[in-house]
């Protein structure tokens, strides 16, 4: 028998009522997606062998739940190096590389490699509306947004995707939604051919997740991919050409839009900002001459100019499916920013600390440290592929000090060195547990009343740290005990 069977040919159009029992499936990982995607296929019907290299305890319990639902589960190393006999279709998760070896035997064999997020669109519901987005930074934040601006204005939402439940969980929701709100990660458009939204964003695109994609180019298709047959709008940034130059070259459904988002006052077809009001020129029948009010800029939080920004895209998807301007607003007002995220920790001796581990990469250090005049700036930890001289070179004028820590900060060391000679810089090489509490003396020392002490690390975590929360958790509790002494 040969590792695959030619897929049967209703597979390219596959949908809900398809007579899934006809299939033999692998799911690629057993991670949360994996998990939730081998789940939806069982209950197709569809015959499932689910593979992961590891073996841990997480694995083991949803394993040991897939096999009471008959799955086959099949873990540890060497798990993965070939696709299984029979198969007609594998499902991937969405960390999994291209290059590994049974999504690379899948393509030779000419068996179609979803992912779970595919394997979603196929199985919804037409009629309920998908609105999503992407960028590099601010995805959570602002599907957080819309889905609080939907819930406003009485809908029942699935806020779904990159963060949250899975996409494919929330398909098989017995109770139904009248609307989906998912923020899609690179990674998962790189494996999503089919899906046509409602409506669809790119919040920004910065250098990334390289090393998974190989070229910046790569990158962007992959992000560019959210806008293909798009129904009615297609958001994008007017201050990042490449998210205009994206839906340009999309291929979308007749009649869909193009809609701006500025800071800036909008032109016809946008949605900005006019004295500290996020207002709508895109969705208002008279829009070549007034704008809608929909919020106040101080209905943001926190009100960095990033957050304004996610702010207004997701205005303009909500506002694409008729949502009133007075749900925009409550929604703002109601949104609670997650931890993490610029989240204000203290202020000691006139110095306020902030708290915004999240930001991963340069891009989202860049428009943190945008927000403060006067910044002692805390980066360092894995750089996944990133440089760091445009964000020197852009950020230098408001740094008082530096404090570099983690196992790349000689990157970011060198950018300073080269881009920003005069600002004094503390390198730390510690990474036991007291690592924190050195690195927040040190940048106290630097910094002088009304400064802003700012973790902003543009680098992933897992050097020191589980995750980015953790990181952030670990300075907070820094800073209070600095606090309390």
């Amino acid at each position: 028998m040969s590792a695959a069977s030619a897929p049967p040919g209703w597979l390219a159009e596959a949908g809900r009522t398809s007579p899934w029992s006809e299939l033999s499936v692998v799911v690629a990982g057993l991670g949360v997606s994996g998990y939730a995607a081998a789940d939806a296929l069982i209950q197709l019907g569809a015959r499932v062998t689910v593979v992961d290299e590891r073996d841990g305890e997480a694995e083991r319990e949803r394993a040991t739940i897939l096999s009471i639902l008959e799955a086959t589960v099949v873990l540890g190393p060497g798990s993965t190096s070939s696709l299984p006999p029979g198969t007609h279709l594998v499902v991937t998760s969405p960390g999994w590389k291209p290059s590994a070896p049974l999504l690379v035997a899948a393509a030779a064999a000419g068996v179609p490699v979803w992912g779970e997020v595919e394997l979603a669109w196929r199985i919804r519901d037409p009629t309920t509306p998908w609105l999503v987005l992407t960028g590099t930074n601010g995805k959570t934040t602002t599907v957080r947004m819309l889905a609080s601006m939907l819930r406003a204005s009485g809908l029942r939402v699935a806020a779904t995707g990159n963060v949250g439940d899975p996409v494919v969980s929330a398909m098989l929701d017995p109770g139904g939604h009248d609307v989906i709100a998912v923020e899609l990660s690179s990674y998962q458009l790189h494996w999503t051919y089919s899906m046509a939204a409602r409506s669809a964003a790119v919040l920004n695109v910065a250098p990334d997740h390289l090393d998974w994609h190989g070229s910046l180019d790569a990158y962007a298709a992959d992000k560019a991919r959210i806008y293909a047959g798009v129904e009615v709008a297609c958001v994008y940034n007017v201050a990042d050409p490449v998210t205009e130059q994206m839906v340009r070259d999309a291929d979308v459904r007749e009649g869909a839009r193009a809609i701006g988002f500025t800071l800036d006052i909008p032109s016809v077809g946008m949605v900005g900002v006019v004295d500290d009001m996020l207002v709508d020129r895109a969705f208002i029948a008279e829009r070549q001459t007034s704008a809608a009010e929909l919020a106040s800029v101080a209905d943001v939080r926190p009100q960095a100019p990033h957050n304004v920004a996610n702010a207004l895209a997701a205005a303009a998807l909500a506002r694409s499916i008729g949502v009133p301007p007075v749900a925009v607003r409550d929604g703002l007002r109601g949104f609670e920013p997650e931890a993490h995220r610029i989240q204000s920790v203290a202020t000691i001796d006139g110095v306020a600390y902030v708290d915004d581990s999240k930001a991963t990469n340069p891009h989202a250090a860049a428009a943190s440290l945008a927000a403060y005049p006067s910044v002692v700036w805390i980066a360092g930890g894995l750089a996944k592929g990133a440089t760091f001289d445009d964000l020197v070179s852009g950020v230098r004028s408001r740094l008082r000090g530096v404090v570099l820590v983690g196992a790349d900060r000689a990157l970011i060391a060198q950018s300073l060195a080269r881009h920003a000679p005069d600002v004094p810089v503390v390198e730390l090489s510690d990474t036991d547990n007291e690592a924190m509490d050195r690195v927040v003396a040190a940048a106290a020392g630097l910094a002088q009343p009304g400064d802003t002490v700012l973790l902003a690390p543009a680098c992933a975590s897992m050097d020191m740290f589980a995750n980015y929360s953790a990181r952030g958790d670990a300075f907070a509790a820094a800073v209070r005990r600095r606090e309390h002494h």
